[in-house]
């Protein structure tokens, strides 16, 4: 049974809330202002559907309408300010991710694995311009990052094979990988290295190391970064230099998220 006739089949599971939420989430860099038909289309809703849809979401003010286009308002904000608050994730991580950027010179995140995305919910930034700013809530496809690699090569290999089966990689530069094989193989050398590296691969001049955060059963919870621009540093040379700081401000991580079992829970629920 495929997941949408579970989905169906799932007498608590409302379609309602699916169709509201993923028309929220159909707004982004890319996609700032939409009409009703450009918002159906990419929901993949019926005209009517997406029309209740953003409605009622404007109603409750969530989305504004400006003559035939909609847009966010800052209320969504108030989602992710709910789950910062209840979890104080930043507050157990972000002294770690200081020191790394303390001792490095260099911006400092973890994010977790959401669907096919890394997600961002700590970040540590530096006063150095970057080309490609990250923050709380920043998403990139997994497969261009140090953070989504490190995290993917400690899955299991079930779920590294759907992502791989099922995920779209397009490139960002000359040099994202986006041969399927030659991805596999980088996860594998990831999982046997203990950490991931990528240079000029989701954009020119980006340079980022990453570990991964692993519960008891060696699996990746999350992951830590340290990023910085190739004028400073090639990628070797960062991982010669920053990993014992990233293993070290990971491994603190790992411990105090074991002593949380309910942010654990939040951050790793599988």
């Amino acid at each position: 049974m495929d997941a949408e006739l579970k989905k169906d089949a799932d007498t608590e599971y409302l379609s309602t809330l699916e169709r509201g939420l993923s028309v929220l989430r159909a707004f982004g860099r890319e996609t700032p202002e939409m009409t009703l038909s450009e918002v159906a289309q990419v929901t993949k809703l019926s005209p009517a559907a997406a029309r209740r849809c953003l409605n009622t979401l404007v109603k409750l003010g969530y989305v504004a309408k400006h003559r035939r286009h909609f847009l966010l308002r800052p209320e969504v904000m108030s989602f992710a300010s709910a789950y910062l608050d209840s979890m104080s994730l930043g507050e157990l991580v972000r002294p770690h991710l200081q020191t790394v950027r303390d001792e490095t010179g260099d911006s400092s995140s973890l994010a977790v694995l959401s669907e096919y995305d890394i997600l961002y919910l700590v970040h540590v930034s530096t006063n150095r311009m970057v080309r490609l700013a990250a923050g709380i809530g920043t998403r990139f496809p997994a497969y261009a990052t140090s953070l989504g690699r490190a995290m993917l090569a400690f899955e299991s290999g079930e779920v590294r094979t759907r992502y791989l089966r099922t995920g779209t990689f397009e490139a960002f530069t000359e040099h994202t990988v986006t041969s399927k094989p030659a991805l596999r193989r980088i996860l594998d050398d990831v999982r046997r290295s203990g950490y991931a590296a990528t240079q000029d691969e989701l954009d020119y001049g980006l340079v980022s190391l990453a570990v991964p955060i692993l519960d008891e059963g060696g699996r990746s919870m999350a992951a830590i970064n340290c990023s910085t621009s190739t004028s400073r540093v090639g990628k070797e040379d960062l991982i010669r230099t920053r990993l014992p700081v990233l293993q070290s401000a990971a491994r603190h991580i790992e411990t105090a998220l074991r002593r949380q079992p309910f942010l654990l829970r939040s951050v790793h629920p599988g």
